[in-house]
């Protein structure tokens, strides 16, 4: 699909849990996005949880090796801060999600050849919009393949309306994040969505989803991810009170990316800070929270 987006492509969307719009962006925006990825792998754009300090002799293909993940980057890169409320993405979320839409997460995949992916998973299992608005924002900084780890879904599993348990693994294909269980499809009824650098895969909350490792020789699958909700949902996501009431919780460290938002009189927080996600390529070890390594900023994390 390109843009303006049909009617058909909302339609392909509710009934399917993913739409790919193709040239979203430019190519030289997308060399924008990389040259930044690379300058945030550096430790150029401030205080990253995890970063390894890089040489200035260190070439940026070898500091990028380093890392498969770098959540939250727009909170440290004004130019991963300014993707967030891009028009073509804007575009399409008003028009899937509504017209009022906030962001409270972005994650920058490195995926270096010979990283791993990450297992079946629904992403509303780690961030709980309530009203089954969730949606993330894929845009491809390098053309993704089935060779170098692209995303596979299973069309359609997002109507079930159902967050499926989550068990540890041990498969080295992975990282530590949890795997789904217990739903009723398998490998056989997933699609692979291999797409053009500057594409945007949009995809639901409850959409089960994975990617396998980079088996490609050499080269990067890189990509920034942006999860998008409804700005009339409250987010009970984490840090609240035990004895709050859960229908008041509301983590209010977001962005406001179209129209307006209802619960603005709260205010916005700064709690979540940029940080290294663990590839698990040593193992898992006794990782006290598996499944939650996609949650929020979390001090008593070890993940």
């Amino acid at each position: 699909m390109r843009l303006p987006l049909a009617d058909a492509a909302a339609r392909f969307y509710r009934d399917n849990g993913f739409l790919v719009v193709e040239d979203a962006f430019d190519a030289d925006a997308i060399d924008a996005l990389n040259r930044e990825a690379a300058a945030i792998c550096r430790g150029d754009r401030g205080a990253v949880r995890g970063l390894e300090p890089a040489a200035p002799a260190e070439a940026d293909a070898e500091v990028l090796r380093r890392y498969l993940c770098i959540h939250f980057p727009h909170k440290i890169s004004p130019a991963m801060h300014d993707v967030l409320a891009h028009p073509a993405l804007v575009e399409v979320l008003t028009r899937i999600i509504g017209p009022n839409v906030k962001c409270m997460q972005s994650m920058l995949f490195i995926k270096a050849s010979g990283k791993p992916g990450q297992a079946w998973h629904q992403d509303e299992f780690f961030i709980p919009t309530r009203d089954r608005s969730l949606t993330g924002g894929w845009i491809a900084m390098d053309d993704a393949t089935v060779e170098n780890g692209c995303l596979w879904v299973v069309p359609g599993s997002h109507r079930h309306g159902i967050i499926w348990p989550q068990q540890r693994h041990n498969d080295r294909r992975f990282d530590c994040t949890g795997e789904a269980m217990q739903f009723p499809y398998t490998d056989d009824d997933a699609v692979p969505v291999e797409v053009k650098r500057g594409s945007v895969v949009f995809f639901n909350g409850y959409l089960l989803h994975r990617s396998l490792p980079n088996y490609a020789l050499g080269g990067f699958r890189r990509s920034l991810v942006n999860h998008y909700m409804s700005a009339e949902s409250l987010l009970p996501w984490y840090g609240f009170a035990p004895e709050q009431a859960i229908a008041t919780a509301d983590y209010r460290d977001i962005v406001l990316v179209a129209g307006r938002d209802p619960y603005g009189w709260k205010g916005t927080e700064d709690r979540a800070s940029a940080h290294v996600r663990p590839s698990g390529e040593g193992g898992c070890g006794s990782t006290k929270r598996n499944s939650a390594a996609m949650s929020a900023d979390d001090d008593e994390d070890d993940h």
